[in-house]
């Protein structure tokens, strides 16, 4: 199971989990280590199973023969074992040594095994010697002894990994499961004690009014049995006749279940989170007391512990079952090497395409001539054999079966015939496949093998005696080869079976344990007389295999308690509990892991699936949907464009391409014509006429010839040169101005430009601009991702997108250049070249878009008669857009506005204000609706009328703003783009309609009632408003292929076992409802049928009858099911695959048929349940994952979002530090913060919780005790309290929110001492208890492992918000029009008076139930009652008969879309954030102990926990950190530089937050290229680089200003300056060496300041002085000039200054960038005594050397302490 394929070098160190057999090898007994005796051994273990299995008393009653024959088996057994445990002890000892035979856990195993077996030999002598009767307890004894299959089991675990690592997982795994488990049991004792409390003793039901409370009979009850309230104010009342009367009798005759006490309630609480019988208790609560206590404690009861909690334990295994998987890759890397039949294969293409076909199927072994094998691989022939298959399948389905007297043989008979002709063609197919391909060819494939079984089996079949018998499952298995007819089913199954070993060991583990269960139930319980569950092994088996389905699971349990004695049943209880928790929570959730490791990707595939995503998110469609495209079937009308100004005078306006193009297509032609003759002057003096020298006039269309108005001489005519200069100087300039300004639309590139959609420039009828056309992928092969970012300085995003296609100089990229092939492209570009693509796209699109809007009038005017920009449609917009502005930072300045409650202000901008309206008309309407009901009629009811009118108005007027503000279809914002529009339209339509209309006579099944149903749509309508609801839709609907295939998959399976059960059971089941009678002859006249009145095991009285009715002997099928028809047999496999009604089907087959077609419905269950329903889970699972971006992210990137998640949730520890001056308080803080009290008060807390434990009453004589002892445990709190006070001060103590919940509860304890007190009544005792109740949730905050997976639970909740409100609307949506179509249904077995669809909340309430799965399939079958069975009306309201069809429809796609698909969402959040919050410590990026670490670090800044601080404190915090998050400020000053610097850019200087500075340290404590993808990987790395570039400039600041200082401070008496001397020492330079080394060593001390500061490019003119300190530095120093050149000269940078754009990029940079200019502005004096002193003796300049030297060993230090190397 936990097996992979695994490719090693050499042999793998298997981990064998058998006993040490090795140590055996040495020893002088060598028999023990004998291959042919471990042999016989575990033969004799499967012997001793089987043994135990068939020792029952019944066995032995039914087959005597069987006493003595295990009898001889178990002494055979016995002895062997004996004699091998002796042969151990002897060669290793007993108890002494290192090998000591009782040492070692698996011959302690061993052992006790042997002494069971000599218990049960000895038990069996005295069996039959007599001495012990046949049914005795002892038979407990051999209980243990079905273990030994342990023993044959054992020695296939072996695992390809090192013991340590997998006894380390298992440790993991079993301590996770060990939490979850306890985090269960903390729900199930919350809800226990909250029952306790609520509801108590519900023991008071409906008796006659004779009757006496000492004399109960059965006939005392009311039928059916019936729970009433003694308070006339709430709760169910007697009818008359009867009396509410509280029953006395012991739990054997009531039931176990209940809320007297808190074990019963434990017990009752887990029965109920098992989703089986927990209605039927809340129901008798319904009736005992209030209802809102019953609905709010199970609604919240179910929600909890069975959808949620449980629902952990699949995330823990799934959380081990990917641990294993990661550690089997990092053990032993990738899979196995390719094997040699995968690599026979080649591509081979004929007209149709290319193929990839093996080789051996090309190795033709057989002796056919070739024609059989073209035949053979031609499609026609696999088409017809796929035909002849569907066609049998589809002639077998129809198959009908009737009860009307004649024989079972007439129904099949021509059947048989057809059967045959089928057999025959199959069979002649697989001797085809045979003879072409050869025996050897033909069995190397394992589909030929199942072709062939298949082909033996259905011959048999045809054989007259065995037709119709257990051959007809070969028959039916045909049908599973039409999963070859489809590839991508074929695929997915191959995805989920392929890797067999996993599901195949997990099947084989739970049918080993089932056996091994069912054989120690047996042995428990086989004693019990007249007790059938437990007789033999096969009812052991089908009992213990019902809990596993949890289906009456509580019944199997019941009838086992009440048949024990009164000191077992509590065990009883505990051993069946403990049973159906591992199989129905671990077994089953192993499943869902192996199918979701099956789906889960290799790392290299997801590497690639991330490059296809990008691939995908990076296209974007270019083309203009149809709806806009329409407008290029119209001609072009242009309005003109007047130009005033000579281009350049001025920053042009955007010039329409889309006109001047019409100008310059046509530039090639009219060259040509030119040059052809007199033809092209006159072509060219009739297309461009000049007017003046400041006048140009253009044509107004395409190629379309204007009249001029004043004919010029031909000598003042333009050349082609000029006009084509002209125009592309136009178009030039404004596309050169204009981006300067923050303007990136000129890069948008329609259709007919130069570009093509590849982004290549097209040689024909091009711009004449194409040198400054932009191409990015170009500009960055030339100048590599880096060379852009650092042109990219700051600013706004938009300026950044635009500076990104440009030079330094301010021009467009150029399209030509090549790179050259020895560079190798990096390989974070392809997603700079995807998202370059993408935008390229976007920007064609646009302008598309914009030539419609330029050229066509009509374009984006809404009902094509709203004016484009009218001030009409404006306000219409601005009504329609008007929204909360919800962002944090301030659009304008950028600063983060200081808001309190940020998640409502989220909400409140969640949509627009007109949906804000339209969301709460809707839900008005929809709670007007609720009220609805067959007798309370909305057409008859003014009132509801009111909200129907409301919800149309403004839904018109809605509709109206939006249309006109956008447009209705032909405008790009149009309101029906999507489906979520169209479906507003038609509930607007529906609405309307019905308003209108507003039938008073509804007829069922009419179009009237058809439109009330469409009407109850109307709550869908909130989908469509808000967009997290549309999201979830939209995720459903993106996983819809996969589970689609699920589904055609079960539908497939029920197929098969449905075609099977039509011919095998089809007529065969009906029999006669009066048990006595066994022949339909006999079915005539009329009985007495007993009538169910309760469950309690009460029986009549004296001269009493059981309650019965006359009822006439029909002879009929089953009440809900029959194997009639194949529509009969799926509806009936349905209903048996959500686990509901198969207990049914199971005893009628055995009744009818035998035992032994149980293994029919068995096979099924597992079959479609236990893999076919965790399918539904693993894939809806798997598509939330993939939707939510999960799926594809390799180990370490999924940690990463694991950590940024975590960081989020992470808040300030709001504990003050300790007051060292104040001894009092120092005393407090060092007690509160002692372990031993908190662990005091913890349990002080649970002492106070068990006081809940019985019913807090005024009749109660205990209540006054326990609610005194509650008051005194109040005053420990109150003195908690009172010492944290003291400790932390008041306002110290008010800051964490767990010291405010326990103010809050403690001051209410305080409030309820004082009621109770005063009151003692019972609203003082709900108080008290509800207090103790809120005190108990304290717990979780006390221990880790409750914390976080509370934590867990409730930030699902919160995620999963949208998700459970969506299915809450759906669930609103199908209550609505089941009261409109089963709103009077007859009551039935499903459908009575407490669960019905009289009106929506009752219908709310059955749905609730339905998604539960309690009793769905009755309750559908009641509401298929159709005449004569009830009273047909003229109006739906009248009539309380049914309607088969849309009961079918309505019941099975709730079922199918809520409990398989909605749920299971939940599911997949759960494991979202499990691995959330319960991350390991060792593969964690930074783990809790590092945040813990941090946060009080923190603390001891933060002294006042207002969680900021000034970013000047950050250092502090920064040196204080250890672990995992240290940075060591010597060895890592410049890491420590950028981290503070960080801090200080990113609010500008103001205060830092806690979130701030823990993700500034997760950001560099990881490998951010591992962890980070792609995108956010190149956004952090930009980020970096200019944190190291401001770092580097301020660093050269610094040391320039440490200079001067140092300089000054040296010669103060010479009044000289540092200037000075460096340009004496400048001047000197220049007559030693030249001014070519000057200007030599001026460019290396460029780059070597460039290096330095990681700065790309200077400004040349903005740093004289630095130019000159650093040339006079490095002149006088030819050495380290040389040194500094091969250490900083990069390769890939240009080796000369080049001048930045000073406006307008200035204004950007100049707010967020540190500029040296101003540092340097304020030497100008200095620059004078500079130019001063250069003529000063040579004595003054000897006098300034020491300065220089200084000047110079400084330069030098600084940098050999930050040789700041670019490694790229």
């Amino acid at each position: 199971m936990l097996g992979r394929k695994q490719s090693l070098k050499g042999e793998p160190v298997l981990a064998d989990y058998g006993p040490e057999e090795s140590l055996n090898e040495s020893a002088d007994i060598e028999w023990v280590n004998k291959l042919w005796v471990r042999r016989i051994l575990r033969l004799c273990a499967l012997l001793s199973l089987m043994s135990v299995s068939l020792n029952t008393p019944k066995s032995f009653e039914k087959y005597p023969y069987l006493q003595t024959i295990t009898f001889v088996v178990d002494c055979c057994v016995t002895l062997l074992f004996t004699a091998e445990m002796i042969a151990k002890m002897h060669i290793r000892g007993i108890l002494k040594g290192d090998v000591a035979y009782l040492k070692d856990h698996w011959c302690q195993f061993d052992a006790s095994m042997v002494f069971f077996l000599w218990v049960s030999v000895l038990l069996q002598m005295f069996e039959l010697t007599g001495i012990v009767p046949r049914y005795s307890y002892l038979s407990i004894l051999r209980a243990p002894r079905p273990l030994i299959m342990i023993r044959f089991l054992r020695v296939f675990l072996k695992f390809s990994m090192p013991k340590s690592r997998i006894n380390q997982i298992f440790k993991r795994s079993s301590q996770q499961i060990y939490n979850v488990t306890l985090f269960f049991l903390f729900f199930m004792s919350l809800y226990s004690l909250l029952g306790v409390q609520f509801f108590g003793e519900l023991t008071h039901h409906c008796v006659r009014n004779n009757t006496h409370p000492s004399d109960i009979t059965i006939n005392s009850l009311a039928i059916p049995d019936t729970f009433c309230s003694p308070d006339p104010d709430s709760g169910y009342q007697c009818p008359s006749g009867m009396k509410c009367m509280k029953l006395n009798l012991s739990k054997y005759i009531m039931g176990f279940n209940g809320f007297e006490e808190f074990t019963t309630s434990l017990f009752t609480v887990y029965q109920a989170s098992s989703q089986e019988g927990w209605v039927f208790i809340m129901y008798r609560a319904i009736d005992s007391l209030p209802t809102w206590r019953s609905a709010l404690y199970f609604s919240t009861m179910i929600f909890f512990l069975a959808w949620l909690v449980k629902n952990v334990f699949i995330a823990v295994i799934t959380e081990t079952f990917n641990e294993i998987r990661v550690q089997f890759q990092q053990m032993w890397g990738v899979r196995n090497p390719i094997t040699k039949g995968s690599t026979t294969q080649f591509f081979t293409g004929d007209d149709n395409g290319w193929k990839l076909v093996t080789i051996d199927e090309n190795k033709h072994s057989g002796t056919a001539p070739d024609i059989f094998h073209r035949l053979l691989r031609s499609a026609y022939f696999r088409l017809l054999v796929m035909s002849a298959v569907l066609a049998n399948g589809i002639i077998t389905a129809s198959m009908q079966f009737h009860h009307d007297g004649n024989p079972r043989e007439y129904f099949y008979q021509k059947y048989y015939y057809i059967e045959i002709a089928f057999t025959i063609f199959l069979d002649l197919e697989a001797l085809l496949k045979i003879w072409c391909l050869g025996l050897k060819g033909y069995f190397k494939h394992s589909v030929h093998k199942f072709e062939l079984l298949l082909a033996i089996g259905t011959t048999l079949h045809i054989i007259p005696q065995l037709y119709m018998s257990a051959f007809t499952y070969f028959q039916v298995l045909r049908v599973v080869r039409l999963i070859k007819a489809s590839p991508i089913l074929e695929g997915f199954v191959y995805k989920i079976f392929g890797p067999g070993k996993k599901l195949g060991s997990l099947i084989i583990f739970t049918m080993c344990l089932l056996i091994i269960s069912s054989s120690i139930s047996m042995q428990l319980f086989c004693f019990l007389c007249e007790f059938t569950k437990f007789e033999t092994f096969d009812e052991a088996f089908m009992s213990m295999f019902q809990i596993l389905t949890q289906e009456a699971w509580v019944e199997v349990m019941d009838e086992t308690m009440v048949r024990t004695s009164q000191t077992l049943t509590p065990l009883v209880a505990i051993y069946f509990i403990l049973y159906h928790l591992f199989v129905t929570l671990i077994v089953l959730s192993l499943f869902v892991a192996v199918i979701l490791d099956n789906l889960e990707l290799d790392e290299d595939i997801k590497k690639l699936k991330q490059l296809k995503y990008r691939q995908q998110s990076a296209e974007i469609k270019e083309s203009l949907p149809f709806r806009l495209r329409i407008f290029e079937k119209f001609p072009d009308s242009p309005q003109m464009t007047k130009l005033h100004k000579v281009p350049g005078d001025f920053n042009l306006p955007k010039v329409r391409e889309s006109f001047m193009r019409q100008f310059v297509c046509e530039v090639e032609g009219e060259e040509e014509a030119g040059g052809a003759g007199p033809g092209g002057a006159d072509l060219s003096r009739r297309t461009f006429e000049y007017i003046s020298v400041a006048k140009i006039a253009f044509p107004y269309r395409k190629r379309c010839l204007v009249k001029t108005l004043v004919v010029a001489p031909p000598s003042q005519r333009p050349s082609s040169a000029l006009r084509r200069h002209v125009v592309t100087s136009i178009i030039e300039d404004s596309n050169n101005h204009r981006p300067l300004l923050g303007d990136s639309a000129m890069l948008a590139t329609g259709g007919k430009s130069g570009l093509k959609p590849q982004g290549t420039i097209s040689s024909a009828k091009q711009l004449r601009v194409d040198q400054k056309k932009v191409k990015l992928e170009n500009l960055l092969r030339r100048f590599g991702s880096r060379s852009i970012r650092r042109s990219v300085r700051s600013g706004s995003i938009k300026l950044k997108q635009t500076y990104e296609h440009l030079l330094e100089n301010g021009d467009i990229g150029a399209a030509s250049r090549v790179v050259p092939s020895s560079r190798a492209r990096p390989p974070y570009l392809d997603i700079r070249l995807l998202q370059a693509k993408r935008q390229q796209a976007e920007m064609r699109r646009n302008q598309r878009e914009e030539d419609l809007r330029e050229n066509h009038p009509l374009f984006d005017t809404p009902l094509l008669i709203v004016p484009r920009e009218s001030r009409f449609r404006k306000i219409c917009r601005a009504i329609v857009d008007a929204r909360y502005d919800a962002r944090l930072r301030d659009p304008i300045t950028g600063n983060e506005r200081k808001v309190h409650y940020k998640s409502f202000h989220n909400f409140l901008g969640l949509v627009t204000y007109m949906d804000w309206v339209m969301i709460m008309v809707t839900t008005l309407s929809c709670l007007s609706m609720m009220f609805e009901t067959p007798t309370y009629r909305v057409m008859e009811n003014f009132v509801l009328q009111i909200a129907e009118y409301g919800f149309v108005i403004f839904m018109s007027l809605e509709l109206a703003l939006k249309i006109l503000a956008d447009g209705l279809f032909f405008t790009p914002k149009a309101y029906l783009k999507d489906a979520a529009a169209v479906l507003d339209v038609f509930i607007y339509i529906v609405s309307l309609t019905f308003l209108c209309w507003m039938p008073r006579r509804v007829p069922p099944g009419s179009p009237a009632q058809m439109l009330m149903i469409l009407r109850c749509v109307r709550p869908l309508r909130i989908f469509t408003l808000v967009p997290h609801m549309r999201k979830v839709v939209y995720e459903l609907c993106r996983g819809f292929m996969e589970i689609l295939l699920v589904s055609t998959l079960l539908i497939l399976l029920m197929f098969v076992f449905a075609l099977y059960g039509v011919q095998i059971y089809g007529g065969r089941l009906a029999r006669c409802n009066d048990p006595t009678i066994l022949r339909r002859e006999d079915c005539v006249g009329v009985f007495m049928r007993r009538v169910f009145v309760t469950k309690m095991k009460l029986k009549p009285g004296q001269n009493q009858t059981f309650p019965s009715m006359l009822v006439p002997r029909v002879w009929a099928n089953p009440k809900r099911f029959s194997f009639d028809n194949i529509g009969d047999a799926l509806l009936t496999l349905f209903e048996v695959l959500s686990f509901k009604g198969w207990l049914d089907v199971r005893d009628v087959l055995i009744k009818a048929l035998g035992p032994v077609h149980a293994i029919y419905i068995h096979v099924y269950i597992f079959l479609g349940c236990m893999i076919g329903l965790t399918l539904f889970v693993g894939v809806v699972i798997a598509n939330y994952s993939e939707n939510k971006g999960t799926a594809l992210l390799t180990v370490d990137q999924r940690r990463w979002c694991d950590l940024k998640k975590r960081l989020k949730i992470a808040q300030p520890l709001h504990l003050p530090p300790r007051p060292n001056k104040r001894k009092i308080r120092a005393f407090a803080y060092d007690v509160t913060q002692n372990l031993a009290f908190k662990r005091v008060i913890a349990f002080v807390v649970l002492i106070n919780s068990a006081l809940l434990a019985v019913t807090w009453s005024k009749y109660s004589r205990y209540t006054e005790h326990l609610a005194l002892t509650s008051a005194l445990l109040t005053l420990v709190f109150v003195v908690e309290v009172l010492l944290k006070t003291i400790a932390f001060t008041p306002r110290g103590y008010w800051q964490s929110r767990r010291n405010r919940y326990d103010l809050l509860v403690t001051v209410a304890g305080c409030i309820w001492i004082f009621m109770h007190f005063t009151l003692k009544n019972d609203l003082s005792y709900f108080v008290g208890f509800m207090v103790v109740i809120l005190r108990f949730f304290t717990i979780t905050g006390k221990h880790t492992t409750l914390k976080m997976l509370m934590l867990t639970v409730g930030v699902s909740v919160c995620k999963s918000f949208f998700i459970i409100f969506g299915m809450f609307l759906l669930v609103f949506f199908y209550a609505l029009a089941g009261t409109i179509v089963f709103g009077n249904v007859k009551y039935g077995e499903g459908i009575g008076r407490r669960a019905n669809f009289n009106s929506p909340i009752h219908s709310v309430a059955m749905l609730f139930r339905i998604v539960t799965g309690e009793d769905w399939n009755k309750i559908m079958h009641d509401c298929m009652v159709a005449p004569p069975y009830c009273t047909p009306a003229d109006n739906y309201w009248e009539t309380d008969c049914g309607n088969f069809t849309a009961s079918l429809a309505y019941f099975c796609t709730f079922y199918v879309i809520i409990t398989y698909i909605v749920l299971n969402l939940l599911v997949a959040i759960i494991m979202e954030n499990f691995s959330l919050f319960y991350s390991n410590e060792e593969d964690a990026l930074l783990s809790y102990a590092d945040i813990r670490n941090f946060q009080n670090t923190w603390n001891i800044v933060d002294v006042h926990q207002k969680g900021v601080i000034p970013v000047r404190k950050v250092k502090f915090i920064l040196r204080l950190l250890k672990g995992r998050l240290e940075c060591d400020t010597h060895k890592e000053r410049l890491l420590f530089k950028y981290m503070c610097y960080e801090l200080e850019r990113l609010h500008n200087g103001e205060d830092v937050t806690f979130h701030d500075v823990i993700n500034m340290l997760s950001y560099r404590t990881v490998d951010i290229r591992k962890s980070l993808q792609m995108e956010e990987l190149l956004a952090r790395e930009e980020f970096e680089f200019l944190i190291e570039e401001e770092v580097a400039k301020q660093t050269i600041r610094t040391w320039l200003e440490g200079c001067l200082k140092k300089i000054r401070a040296n010669s103060s008496k010479q009044q000289t300056s540092l200037i000075a001397g460096l340009r004496k020492t400048n001047e000197q330079a220049v007559d030693m060496s030249g001014e070519k080394d000057k200007e030599k060593s001026d460019t290396e001390a460029q780059q070597t300041v460039t290096a330095t500061g990681r700065v790309e490019m200077t400004e040349s003119a903005s740093q004289p002085a630095m130019s000159n300190i650093t040339s006079s530095s490095f002149d006088s120093q030819p050495s380290k000039r040389s040194s500094a050149k091969a250490q900083f000269k990069r390769p890939c940078l240009p080796s000369v200054t080049v001048p930045r754009p000073e406006s307008p990029i200035k204004k950007y940079l100049q707010p967020t960038l540190s500029d040296p200019h101003p540092a340097l502005k304020k030497s100008p004096p200095v620059m004078k005594s500079n130019s001063r002193t250069t003529h000063n003796t040579h004595a003054s300049a000897a006098r300034e050397q020491p300065a220089l030297h200084d000047v110079r060993s400084w330069w030098t230090a600084q940098l050999g302490r930050h040789p700041l190397v670019d490694t790229e």
